[in-house]
């Protein structure tokens, strides 16, 4: 998506979800877990309302646009299996995703700038586009620049990486390899896919 520059702690107080990782949007839905504004009224929201907040999700948790997201549903969707669960895993494939979930940042909108700055090689070519979807056997590595790997040494030191059973991560040599795709229980956002899967089917 155009990145995403307003209130992140907004975002999460609407969705009630820790979509945005920064410490102040995490304080503020632990303060205020109700959605944003003054006089909020408690209204059951419609079917439609929630399946466009599902979708919502996705689209700022993985940093999608509307027809990035909808390209990806199109192309999942002539695959046998549960296409919601398939657009998911599409997702968790992307570089920013598993650069953030390895531990090489902090949040996917760090992972995005480090990409797009071209810090990280993938199979030792430079790719600038946080939407690079890694296959089994794939090798991310930050680029060979000394100042580089010090200030993702430092945020390695600090940052809480997932433990993923497909990818491996060696935090000394600062390079992360594919050894095969994702499965159902390694996707990171509690969502309702199929319920975004009957939003775009519409």
């Amino acid at each position: 998506m155009a990145r995403y520059t307003g209130p992140k702690a907004r975002v999460n107080r609407r969705l009630g979800v820790l979509i945005y990782e920064t410490s102040g949007a995490a304080r503020a839905l632990d303060r205020r877990p109700q959605p944003p504004g003054m006089h909020v009224r408690g209204r059951r929201p419609s079917n439609y309302g929630l399946a466009l907040m599902e979708k919502q999700k996705i689209k700022h948790y993985y940093g999608l646009g509307e027809r990035q997201l909808r390209r990806y549903f199109d192309s999942v969707g002539h695959k046998p299996g549960n296409t919601g669960e398939l657009l998911l895993l599409m997702c968790e494939r992307r570089l920013d995703n598993v650069v953030r979930r390895v531990g090489f940042t902090k949040t996917r909108p760090q992972a995005r700038q480090g990409i797009v700055h071209g810090h990280f090689h993938v199979n030792g070519a430079k790719v600038t586009k946080p939407s690079y979807i890694l296959r089994p056997g794939d090798i991310i590595e930050v680029r060979g620049r000394e100042n580089l790997k010090n200030l993702y040494r430092g945020v390695i030191a600090n940052a809480s990486p997932d433990a993923l059973d497909w990818v491996t991560f060696d935090s000394e040599n600062l390079k992360a390899t594919v050894l095969g795709l994702p499965g159902a229980s390694d996707i990171s956002l509690p969502v309702d896919a199929n319920s975004v899967v009957e939003f775009l089917s519409r």
